[in-house]
């Protein structure tokens, strides 16, 4: 009879304890539970900032909590990128990944994060063209008589960027090196400066941003010779691309993407992964982004990862061809 009691004592138990698991497991958190920020690492109204306050508020509302964009502007997109690299891999704190992070890893030393192993790769949102512009005092209304110019003058032809290392940067230097020519470098503060100073012809070309070329473009204050991605750019759909203009395998554009900091779950990254493509492919989502110059690319976790590995292949041998260092 004691037996039995203590049989039945035993069953009882472990029915509570398997009924009061059930109880917890049915009843425990489901991501998202508070708001998740979205980290802009440049400034105001730059194609990362513009990227993440597009995609914020259809995501709040796909995930049922507030989608906070934080730009936090510094030391070439470092600090705010090592701000997430330090957060808690729980999908709270994401950012907003830029060529930066595959131009760093041969260019920065003493980087304060590993960007290919210290982040979880979400989906690559956005690519965006640069746009190859001379002043119309340059002799060279085709990529073919640019390189011929190039040739003629080795060395001596000014081009604008917004920075030593910047993407507009090796822009140019990657094109120097296809088509085995020599500029001189002219490194700017911001991308504004350059497009001033080309504008007023004090340097000959600058590699810069589509949309903000436009205007100049058509009020005959600069002259398009192509753009820099593998396809013709909607923008400017006249416009030829450098590739297809005698350099041919020639891409060198701004991406942007968004990531988390490795090691959250990956049921996480699949639930932000399926939300934020569902957001990109929304039609106001791709117009606004189209009136920035981007296109939306929207692609899996597995293919950005290889993507920013094929980038920081591409730029560390531009970088290393260049001899180019950071001051």
């Amino acid at each position: 009879m004691r037996l039995w009691v203590c049989i039945s004592r035993v069953i009882a138990a472990s029915a509570a304890c398997l009924a009061a698991a059930g109880w917890a497991a049915e009843r425990s958190p489901q991501y998202p539970v508070k708001p998740v920020r979205i980290v802009a690492p440049s400034g105001p109204g730059s194609a990362a900032d513009t990227l993440a306050r597009t995609i914020a508020p259809p995501l709040s509302e796909r995930l049922g909590q507030p989608v906070i964009v934080d730009t936090r502007p510094g030391a070439g997109s470092i600090l705010g990128t090592e701000l997430v690299a330090r957060a808690p891999p729980d999908g709270y704190t994401l950012v907003i990944a830029t060529p930066a992070l595959a131009i760093n890893l041969s260019i920065a030393r003493n980087m304060p994060y590993d960007a290919l192993h210290d982040f979880a790769t979400i989906t690559l949102g956005v690519k965006q063209p640069n746009v190859f512009a001379v002043h119309p005092s340059v002799p060279a209304k085709s990529v073919k008589d640019l390189i011929a110019l190039a040739r003629a003058r080795p060395g001596e032809l000014p081009y604008a960027s917004s920075g030593v290392g910047a993407i507009s940067h090796l822009t140019i230097e990657l094109f120097l090196l296809m088509t085995n020519t020599r500029m001189l470098h002219v490194p700017y503060k911001s991308p504004s400066g350059g497009l001033i100073d080309l504008m007023a012809g004090r340097v000959a070309l600058m590699g810069t941003g589509a949309i903000a070329t436009i205007p100049h473009l058509r009020s005959g204050r600069l002259r398009a010779l192509a753009v820099t991605s593998a396809t013709r750019t909607s923008v400017l759909p006249d416009v030829p691309t450098i590739a297809e203009s005698g350099v041919p395998g020639y891409e060198a554009v701004g991406w942007f993407g968004v990531m988390a900091p490795a090691g959250t779950p990956k049921e996480i990254i699949v639930r932000l992964h399926n939300e934020i493509v569902a957001v990109l492919n929304q039609a106001e989502a791709r117009e606004r982004l189209k009136a920035d110059g981007a296109d939306v690319v929207a692609d899996t976790p597995d293919e950005f990862s290889d993507y920013m590995k094929a980038e920081a292949v591409k730029w560390a041998k531009v970088v290393k061809a260049a001899g180019i260092r950071l001051e």
